[in-house]
């Protein structure tokens, strides 16, 4: 997921944009062609709906660094086979969303840019990106698209983005520590509770440590420690992203077993100052037994490593992940929305998620396409992209500023809750809740 929830820097500050995007509050949707009016075929919802126009069209996009890799890959294979051509502009991940906001308010966006999904919502709310809605109902695997996606980027029923690249929280684990812990390295934790035993067991063989986590980081928390509070069949956020539901029964377990292996010192030197530039560097020098990590460091592991991959637990059961990465859609100022939309048609389709997201190792966007030829020859992809439908992306406007920012409360419920005595977790909810809201 880029920047703000959990991989690759995922706890790096940012700034949220908010004033600029109040700025930008009006401009909507019916702004340029991006309503589907375009000429060429956006009129009716027909086939031009589902695929857009490819007639020579110069097209200007905007990512984020940390989505570099494959929006790049997806562009030059993508120019390599359209008349349409993207010019590519990638923004340092900490100036992205104040570029936005300042171009949203000189209406100056480009045809198409994409966002760290949790900030979509600041996006749509504020009518920076074109209607989608027909465009994406007519593809042919619209159901099959990453939904946590999809309904991140709904607003007042309308569809305005896609999933563009997907990150997924997911638990790795060290089979040969399991093995020298007697523990069986084809059977990773299915519960919070057995991942506290098997962490425990590989802890007390002493000289290495039997999990890890990013303890000031409060990116890292949201993208880790969630998946466990949905596995457990509760919500973190009301649906309009308002309200925290954090001192849940649930949370509370989550909660203290973390506080547990804070106080029994079974977690790796670090974790209570670990702000996230580092958390992802410590699994593979292998001396952890069991954490949860971002899905894209997969292919980051020494090639001798031999690990597993399992979606991360409830406390009784259960499955979930933080579905992170970036979405992306057309900018409601662009006068070439339908050949912008052949971009994003395209990406989507069985040849751009196979033979470049796949084939570079990443997580597809399509449920249908979990298994296919490059991810077969590896289970452990396979489990990934299979585990996006069991994926949750929150919704909050107010996301960054009660998440991802240091100061915020939400990082001062994680660590009373852990490093604490764990009593604070109703009145930090509240405090959360407050943020939410404001």
């Amino acid at each position: 997921m880029g920047s703000t929830v959990g991989p690759r820097g995922r706890a790096s500050r940012l700034v949220t944009g908010a004033v600029a995007l109040l700025a930008a509050a009006s401009l909507n949707t019916a702004c340029g062609a991006g309503d589907g009016s375009a000429d060429d075929g956006g009129k009716d919802g027909g086939a031009a709906n589902a695929t857009g126009v490819d007639d020579g069209a110069t097209l200007t996009m905007w990512t984020r660094a940390a989505t570099r890799p494959q929006s790049e890959a997806l562009v030059k294979a993508y120019n390599a086979s359209h008349e349409n051509k993207v010019e590519l502009t990638v923004v340092p991940t900490d100036d992205y969303q104040a570029k936005v906001g300042a171009a949203a308010g000189s209406r100056d966006l480009p045809d198409l840019f994409a966002s760290d999904v949790v900030f979509v919502p600041n996006y749509t709310s504020s009518g920076l990106f074109a209607d989608l809605t027909e465009r994406v109902d007519a593809l042919p695997f619209a159901e099959n698209l990453a939904q946590s996606h999809i309904k991140a980027g709904t607003y007042e029923d309308k569809k305005y983005v896609v999933p563009h690249t997907l990150d997924l929280s997911v638990l790795f684990y060290n089979k040969d520590l399991y093995r020298k812990a007697k523990l069986d390295p084809e059977k990773p934790p299915t519960t919070l509770a057995e991942w506290d035993e098997q962490a425990r067991a590989v802890d007390a063989l002493g000289g290495v440590d039997g999990t890890f986590f990013g303890g000031n980081c409060g990116g890292c928390g949201v993208f880790t420690w969630w998946p466990s509070i949905w596995a457990g069949g509760e919500e973190v956020l009301n649906e309009d992203g308002t309200e925290a539901r954090l001192a849940s029964a649930t949370a509370k377990k989550v909660y203290d077993t973390y506080r547990g292996w804070v106080d029994d010192d079974i977690v790796a030197p670090g974790a209570k100052d670990e702000t996230g530039t580092t958390w992802t560097g410590i699994f593979p020098k292998g001396k952890v037994g069991v954490m949860p990590m971002p899905s894209t460091t997969l292919g980051l592991m020494p090639e001798d490593m031999d690990l597993g991959v399992a979606p991360i637990p409830g406390p009784d059961g259960g499955r979930s992940t933080f579905v992170g990465g970036d979405a992306i859609g057309i900018a409601a100022t662009s006068e070439k929305a339908d050949q912008a939309w052949n971009f994003l048609a395209w990406t989507l389709g069985d040849t751009a998620q196979v033979d470049v997201v796949a084939a570079h190792k990443d997580v597809v966007a399509r449920t249908d396409l979990a298994s296919n030829k490059h991810s077969d020859a590896d289970p452990r992809l396979v489990a990934i992209n299979e585990l996006v439908a069991d994926g949750h992306t929150p919704y909050a406007l107010k996301f960054g500023q009660t998440f991802n920012d240091p100061n915020g409360p939400w990082l001062t419920l994680m660590r009373d809750a852990v490093f604490g005595d764990g009593t604070s977790v109703d009145q930090d909810n509240e405090a959360v809740s407050k943020s939410l809201a404001d």
